[in-house]
Order: C-alpha cells, then sequence, then structure tokens
C-alpha cells in the first residue's frame, strides 16, 4: 500500500443514507479515472447503530482494503438508541466519531457534524489530534442542509467537504446527481453540495490540501460492482431463469439483484416461505427443463441439506450460492467469517457428490458462476457457490467490457427425442435415466414431456429406471458411477489454465487462501517482495473436487506455506491436509475471526514472523499457528 491513495471513511447510524452516498462517491472517484475498493461495516439493526464504509481510492489497482485509512466523515448516528453516556451500550450518537479514531493514519483528516456531534465529550480527543497531527474540521452540516431544504442531505454536504479539501473536482459528483434525480430535489442537493465546498473553501486553508485525491485515467469505460452482482451477472448469462429464496443476510444482495434482472429475461423469481421449499422449489423447476438456483446464508443453507441430498441423489442439476457470515446460530449476522467450508462440503446425508467453487473478486463471481451452471447441467450434479459477507458487499470497478459475453442458454446433458428413441428402456417403456456404463459416469437425461422419456425420479437409491432398489451390484455400480463424475470434473478443471501462482515463484514463503481473502494476500505478498522477504502466493477457488496435485507442488516449493482465513479452526487448512495427508511439517494457518476482515499489514506481520522463525504472536487480534512437526 502507498500514500498515495485517498481512504475515506463515512460513518453515521444505520438508517442515516451512508451505504447510498458511499456507493455514489465511489461511482463519482471511479468516474474521475481512479480504481476504487468499498468496504461495509454495519451491525444488525435496522434502524441506529454504528456504521461505515471505506473506500479506498487510487489510481494503481487496488484489490483490498487498506491498512487504516486518511480521511474521516463523522455524521453522527441519527437513530442512535440511547445518546446518554451511561447506555448500556454507550453514547451511539457519538459512536461515528468516537470508534474510528484508531485506525486513523498519523496526518489524517476528521470532518464531524457539529450539528450533532461534540467532540469535547471524547475525553482524550484533543491529546489525540495533536499527538497524530491530525486536520480537524468541524462544520455544522445538517443546519446548511436544511438552509436548501432537508436535514437528510447533510450526506451530500459531507461530500461538499470532502471534495473541497481533497481537491476533487464537483464536476464528477454534480454529473451523477444529475443523473440520479431530477426537479426540487437535484437543485436542493446541487445547492448544499455547492454551498459546503465554498464554505470549506472560504474558512478553511486549503491551498494545500492535507490529503488529496489522487488523479487517474481508465483506458475503457468502467462499472461499479459488488461480488453479489457478479454472481447474479453470470447466472444470467449462462442462462439462469429461475431463483427461489427467502430472504438473508448476506445471501439477499444476490438474491435481491437477481430478482431485479429476472423479468428483463423473461424469467421467475419467488419468494418463499423457508429455505427448505427454496431449494425444493429450485430442484423442480431444474427437472423441468429451467436452470434454476436458489442460496442463503449458513443457517438458511442447513435447511437445504434435504433438498441438497436430493438432487445429489437424483442427479438433478442445481446451483446454490452461500453466503458465509460469523456463526454459529445466528452468531454475528452482518459481519464477515469463513467458518462455513466444513458445513458446505459435508452437509448432506451419506456420501455426498457436489462441486463447490470459492471465488475472490466480482470478475471470479461472474466467472465461476456461469462454470457452475456449466458443470451442474453438463454433470446433472449440484454446484455450489461459497463466498462471504466481505465479497457480496463490497464494490470495485470493472471494465464494462469484462461482462460483454455471449449467453448460454443449453441445458447440457439433455438428449433428444430421437437420441431416446434408440435407448434402452424397460418392458413398460420407462427410460434407462440412470444407466451404469456410461462416459464420464453422466447418464443420459430426459426433460418431462419428452416422448419417450419418462422415468421415476425418487431420492431413493434406484435402478437404471428409477425404481427402488437395494439390490447390491446396482448399489455399487449406481455410486462409483457417480463417483466416476467428480474424477472427471476435477480432469476437466486441470484441463484449464489452472491454479495460479502470484509472486516470487522462487520463495520459500508461500501463502495459501481462498475466496475473499484473496486479494488481501496479493497485496500482502507485493509488500512482502518489495521489503526483501520473498514470497509467492496460491489462490484455491475450486475446493469441491479438490485439486491435489497443484496444491501439493505449491507446499513442495515453499519451506513454510501459512493458509489464511477467516475463522478459528483452520477449516481450509485442514480440507487441504485431508485431501493431501502429508506436509503438516511446512504448513501452518494464520487466522482471524473478530468480525473484521485482513488487511495487508497483518499477513505481513505474520509472514514476516515466520520467515525469520520468531517466536512470537502478531500484535492483531489473530492468531498465527505454526507448521507441526510430525503431522
Amino acid at each position: 500500500m502507498t500514500d498515495d491513495e485517498l481512504i475515506w471513511r463515512v460513518a453515521g447510524g444505520s438508517g442515516d443514507g451512508v451505504d447510498s452516498t458511499s456507493q455514489n462517491f465511489a461511482k463519482a472517484l471511479m468516474r474521475s479515472g481512479l480504481n476504487v475498493f468499498t468496504h461495509r461495516h454495519y451491525p444488525s439493526r435496522i434502524r441506529g447503530g454504528h456504521t461505515y464504509v471505506e473506500i479506498r481510492a487510487a489510481a494503481h489497482d487496488v484489490k483490498s482494503r487498506g491498512d487504516g485509512y486518511n480521511f474521516l466523515l463523522a455524521l453522527g448516528d441519527s437513530f442512535a438508541r440511547n445518546p446518554k453516556e451511561g447506555a448500556y451500550y454507550g453514547n451511539e450518537e457519538l459512536k461515528p466519531l468516537s470508534e474510528n479514531l484508531d485506525e486513523l493514519r498519523e496526518g489524517g483528516v476528521i470532518v464531524y457534524d457539529s450539528g450533532l456531534l461534540d467532540a469535547s465529550e471524547i475525553e482524550d480527543f484533543d491529546e489525540r489530534v495533536e499527538e497524530n497531527n491530525w486536520h480537524v474540521y468541524d462544520l455544522d452540516l445538517r443546519s446548511l442542509a436544511k438552509e436548501h431544504g432537508r436535514e437528510i442531505m447533510r450526506n451530500t454536504a459531507g461530500v461538499g467537504v470532502t471534495a473541497a479539501i481533497t481537491g476533487l473536482d464537483l464536476e464528477y459528483i454534480e454529473d451523477l446527481m444529475k443523473d440520479a434525480m431530477g426537479g426540487d430535489i437535484l437543485e436542493a442537493n446541487l445547492a448544499v453540495l455547492e454551498d459546503a465546498y465554498e464554505t470549506v473553501q472560504e474558512e478553511y486553508d486549503v491551498d494545500a490540501p492535507d490529503v488529496t485525491a489522487p488523479e487517474g485515467e481508465h483506458d475503457e469505460e468502467q462499472v461499479l460492482v459488488s461480488g453479489s452482482h457478479g454472481i447474479a451477472y453470470g447466472a444470467i448469462d449462462e442462462g439462469c431463469r429461475f431463483i427461489a429464496g427467502y430472504p438473508m443476510t448476506p445471501w439477499t444482495d444476490a438474491y435481491t439483484i437477481m430478482t431485479q434482472l429476472m423479468p428483463d429475461v423473461g424469467g421467475i423469481s419467488e419468494q418463499v416461505e423457508d429455505e427448505i421449499a427454496a431449494a425444493a422449489m429450485a430442484v423442480g423447476a431444474s427437472h423441468a427443463g429451467v436452470k434454476s438456483m436458489s442460496g442463503s446464508s449458513g443457517g438458511g443453507f442447513a435447511l437445504m441439506s434435504e433438498p441438497l441430498g436430493l438432487a445429489e441423489m437424483t442427479e438433478t442439476p442445481l446451483v446454490l450460492l452461500e453466503a458465509a457470515r460469523a456463526g454459529p446460530s445466528t452468531g454475528m449476522p452482518t459481519k464477515p467469517e469463513q467458518a462455513d467450508l466444513e458445513h458446505v462440503l459435508y452437509t448432506s446425508q451419506g456420501d455426498s457428490h457436489r462441486v463447490v467453487f470459492a471465488p475472490s473478486d466480482p470478475k471470479e463471481c461472474y466467472e465461476y458462476s456461469r462454470r457452475a451452471f456449466q458443470v451442474a447441467y453438463e454433470y446433472q450434479i449440484p454446484v455450489i457457490v461459497l463466498y462471504d459477507q466481505k465479497l457480496g458487499g463490497e464494490y470495485r470497478n470493472v471494465d464494462k467490457s469484462f461482462f460483454d459475453r455471449e449467453p448460454n442458454p443449453d441445458l447440457g446433458s439433455v438428449v433428444s427425442e430421437e437420441e431416446i428413441a434408440e435407448m434402452p428402456h424397460t418392458e413398460d417403456g420407462k427410460f434407462h435415466r440412470f444407466q451404469h456404463d456410461v462416459e464420464k459416469g453422466v447418464s443420459p437425461r430426459s426433460i418431462p414431456g419428452q416422448k419417450g422419456g419418462h422415468y421415476l425420479a425418487t431420492g431413493n437409491e434406484h435402478n437404471p429406471a428409477g425404481h427402488i432398489s437395494e439390490d447390491p451390484d446396482n448399489r455399487v455400480a449406481q455410486v462409483e458411477r457417480r463417483e466416476k463424475k467428480l474424477r472427471n470434473i476435477r480432469a476437466d478443471l486441470d484441463a484449464d489454465e489452472g491454479l495460479e501462482h502470484y509472486g516470487d515463484e522462487d520463495a520459500d514463503i508461500g501463502l495459501i487462501s481462498y475466496g475473499s481473502q484473496s486479494g488481501t494476500v496479493e497485496e500482502a505478498v507485493d509488500a512482502l517482495n518489495e521489503s526483501g522477504t520473498p514470497t509467492k502466493a496460491l489462490h484455491i477457488g475450486e475446493l469441491a473436487p479438490f485439486p491435489e496435485a497443484q496444491v501439493a507442488d505449491f507446499i513442495k516449493s515453499c519451506e513454510k506455506a501459512l493458509v489464511v482465513e477467516m475463522n478459528s479452526t483452520a477449516q481450509l487448512r485442514g480440507h487441504i491436509q485431508r485431501n493431501i495427508g502429508e506436509y503438516g511439517d511446512r504448513l501452518g494457518s494464520f487466522l482471524k475471526y473478530n468480525g473484521e476482515p485482513f488487511e495487508p499489514a497483518e499477513i505481513v506481520e505474520a509472514a514476516e514472523i515466520e520467515a525469520e522463525g520468531r517466536l512470537e504472536e502478531p500484535s492483531s487480534q489473530t492468531r498465527l499457528e505454526p507448521p507441526k512437526a510430525g503431522d
């Protein structure tokens, strides 16, 4: 991470418009030519409670939240449950200012709304300002907004103040506002924006900005998208035309986007009574010949275990999303964690046959979403896309042309009526849907309504025509055929480019990750290599069937390898060792589970401790588990 970047944090209460304000400001920074990355922090409450969004903007590529930040816009919490200091949860009204000081960099900027916040209520505020050389701007944003209309426009005033201090041209913000609104509302917001900008210009010396907005330029048009957008766009482009679900944070983002897009492509979205019904309905739609999907977060996904098993046994293609959050049970529903890996790999009954992908950024979300449907419908198998609250909700800019792809309505391994006529049937005309000896383990699939294609679909073990069967020979043949699919899927995936290494190929220190932490790991690798600690990284996006050979080759090339993941039980490390069965003497873990994602500096510190063989714990709320000899 370098100093030539703006890391802007806007803090307020849930319901104060922090999320929408940050998205618009991120778009303005993107349109000015910068690369942006957003990080959301919010409580599990509808109204009130400290929330913030961080936007990191730079001319260079940004793959992660930064190490700290350099500009705070504190709006206060308009919906605080109890603003009194003696309240159980403390002075919530003040928290958008008081709880955001620890990570503010030296020399940073603080803008706070003195119409609601009183910095003197923070015991050591003045001392910390002086000690850290912070630049403080106290402005009554509420009163300024009321002069032009409504108090809610204080957010617009805050953006105007930010632009004045950082030297950002108002043109980019004004153009966005003109795209989003009109009439009196537009005029009032433009007036607030310009008034706030001019107030700062008149009352403060901003000719030499304390923190500046960098300058950059894009080679082509950009779009601002989250991982949830990437998943939804990939599903739509790969022909998904049915989704069923029940809202649960954080999966709701992807579900909502899909619901908004379905009418445009002639698809259907159904909100049902619970997650069991959602997954079962998706299985039914797929059985009927429609590309379909469902999903949930951890607690809701648990309810999908039975229909997931049904899809496995009936070999019905299905794509499910699992948006992980901190658990167990309700846990911390708005905080990221990567502790659902084992849940996704093993939930179901008996010997499971499923595929699990774990994208790391919006581009991979799109790619793996499309690949999920391709594998599901070619191999007649459930495919799960595993991601988390961090990836689903953070925004990044992506080249618009990246999504310019051809749609694919193909249903995979479905046979025609002419082909069905040439295939085996029972004496009473039932199609042999589950044949024993077939290529790649994939038995021909018919769709209800096709002439000669009717068969029985049951969750019981069955013979080729679908009749329930407990015959030992049939059982062995069917199980081994279904297992054969996984071997062939792995071979297909290996035939592609394979898992990419990042960093110094000759390095002895390796970092392994999956999902949303991979960009942070890459930034840490860059910093380590620049500082003289040769390091490389491996991102595992294909978790089942597991890429044993590729992961083993990477670990063998390292003297020490740290698995970086957001959980306390080292689930990815365990998954690696279960599949490979060795290298415990060089495979360690770096874990974080406090509800916040890793920062690059935390990973740098852990890698340096390992590289130097120091016997010490990292300074942050993380846990370093070195390799264990004899594992």
